[in-house]
């Protein structure tokens, strides 16, 4: 059985989205896979962080024999175990985690609305 290692299309229309799959030759592009070994999501606005690969998954399979597809090889070549790419990578997905970690909102009530005592404190508060 002849395996490759390529990208399977997923999202929706404007919407891109790929998972890096192994799968049989034979099968159809969007169709069944052996293995998932990472995605890949040309809308990130970081370039460098786009791809995300499990290396020791895709080292495993070129070492039994799949071919990589020529996108999938320029994506391990960039990003994977040695790759050219990985410090900026790094760098990449920094600068996405400091954008996407925003402050929570600060709830700030009115001046007009006055803290009122729990029942509790009325009642322990009050003479019998």
């Amino acid at each position: 059985m002849a395996v490759k290692i390529r990208m399977k299309m997923m999202g929706r229309r404007h919407r891109p989205f790929f998972r890096i799959c192994v799968t049989d030759v034979r099968t159809p592009r969007d169709g069944r896979v052996l293995e998932e070994v990472g995605y890949y999501d040309p809308m990130v606005p970081e370039t460098d962080a786009r791809a995300v690969l499990n290396c020791e998954r895709i080292n495993h399979w070129i070492s039994v024999g799949a071919k990589p597809s020529d996108r999938v090889a320029v994506l391990i070549k960039k990003y994977g175990t040695n790759g050219t790419h990985l410090e900026a990578q790094k760098a990449a997905n920094e600068r996405l985690n400091k954008i996407r970690r925003r402050p929570a909102p600060k709830t700030v009530l009115p001046k007009s609305v006055k803290k009122s005592k729990s029942n509790n404190e009325q009642l322990s508060n009050d003479p019998v």
